[in-house]
């Protein structure tokens, strides 16, 4: 067992980076992307616990142990619940790194979430990535170079992870979580390269369920009113599970700070009990909303998954489905649209997403226009396309 177990069909990546920390090529920033449920983070994690492990990242020693699980004391991982990471949160961290380490090896600062950094703090991170203390390093995680202002970028090492083959989740959730075959070849195909999406799917029914509505909505798209009972369903949809996700970390923090302002023991509430309450509301609300977005995402990825089957059944393409299990309903949409129809659903539903997580617009808004956009309409005269 190594720290690289967990990266799933990444060999040239743990290759890479299991020499630099062996100091062949060894920098000091490094910026890890790739498609979400890649293993981007897992990678910089496994990458932070090579650094402190003196044989390289054997995965047996205290320093691995102690970094894969999130408890060294020169390892600091920054992610955010929020829908973006302030320049409050980025100043501690730049502090931090002005420090020398408690051992022998590096200061590693791992930002989960580069991609959600605000104009002020991306400026703040600058500075400390192009000045670095001698033993600090710096690993940042973002789905793609774009996502990171490009001052910094260019100032750190890129390592680029690919999605993982069905075949090799499959095997992955075989071997660490004793999956049966067949739910480890459904939960591969359905969560398309997704990792943790693949573990949720493999393991939890009512999670299966929920994929399962998802999935179903295309071939009902017939008419103006199925596709705004679409939306609406799919927005409740999210709700549902994000407050599921949510409600009892939400509960756990505010009896958390009940207990630290002494309201359950002395029954009253002191005077600076109000603004901390407060501040904790606005934050869970924002993490709510946060998640209710990421739960839309992942269903619009759903989504877009039925019609690239449809163009593969149209365009009479081998191998299995992404939905083989419903493949009566893809054949059926395959038969009513060109494949260039289903491309342009493709494109609502990759717009809408935009929409949602670029520009802010309510989900409910976003998701009636692609709805409408997704219905079924009668293939035109001219046979199947091709």
């Amino acid at each position: 067992m190594t720290v690289w177990d967990d990266l799933v069909g990444q060999r040239p990546v743990i290759e890479t980076l299991s020499r630099a920390a062996r100091g062949d090529g060894m920098t000091h920033a490094w910026l890890f992307t790739g498609p979400p449920g890649s293993g981007r983070s897992n990678a910089a994690i496994a990458f932070a616990a090579a650094l402190q492990c003196e044989q390289g990242g054997c995965g047996e020693c205290h320093s691995c142990h102690t970094a894969m699980t999130g408890s060294h004391a020169d390892i600091t991982v920054v992610r955010t619940e929020k829908l973006s990471l302030g320049v409050d949160e980025v100043r501690e961290l730049v502090r931090r790194s002005a420090l020398s380490p408690n051992g022998r090896r590096w200061q590693v600062l791992v930002v989960e979430d580069s991609d959600r950094l605000t104009d002020q703090a991306a400026n703040a991170l600058l500075k400390a990535v192009e000045e670095p203390n001698q033993r600090t390093i710096w690993l940042l995680c973002a789905p793609t170079v774009e996502d990171v202002l490009p001052t910094i970028r260019s100032r750190c090492r890129l390592v680029t992870l690919t999605t993982p083959a069905a075949i090799d989740v499959a095997a992955f959730l075989e071997r660490t979580a004793d999956v049966p075959p067949a739910l480890a070849a459904h939960a591969a195909r359905a969560s398309q390269g997704h990792i943790g999406r693949a573990k949720a799917l493999a393991r939890d029914e009512d999670t299966r369920n929920r994929r399962a509505e998802v999935v179903r909505i295309p071939v009902a798209l017939t008419s103006l009113g199925a596709a705004m009972t679409a939306a609406a369903n799919l927005v409740d949809l999210a709700k549902q599970e994000a407050e599921a996700i949510t409600s009892e970390l939400d509960a756990r923090e505010k009896r958390d700070l009940d207990s630290a302002y002494g309201v359950q023991e002395r029954g009253r509430r002191p005077r600076e009990y109000a603004p901390a309450l407060t501040a904790l509301e606005k934050g869970q609300k924002t993490r709510a909303k946060r998640r209710v977005l990421d739960v839309v995402d992942r269903s619009l990825m759903d989504l877009a998954s039925v019609y690239r089957d449809a163009i593969s059944v149209s365009t009479g393409a081998r191998g299995h489905l992404v939905n083989e299990e419903i493949r009566g309903d893809v054949a059926s949409i395959a038969r009513r649209s060109s494949a260039e129809q289903h491309l342009q659903r493709i494109e609502a539903i990759f717009t809408a997403r935009e929409q949602m997580l670029e520009f802010n617009v309510p989900p409910a808004i976003a998701l009636e226009s692609m709805m409408v956009a997704l219905r079924l309409t009668e293939r035109p005269s001219g046979g199947p396309s091709r």
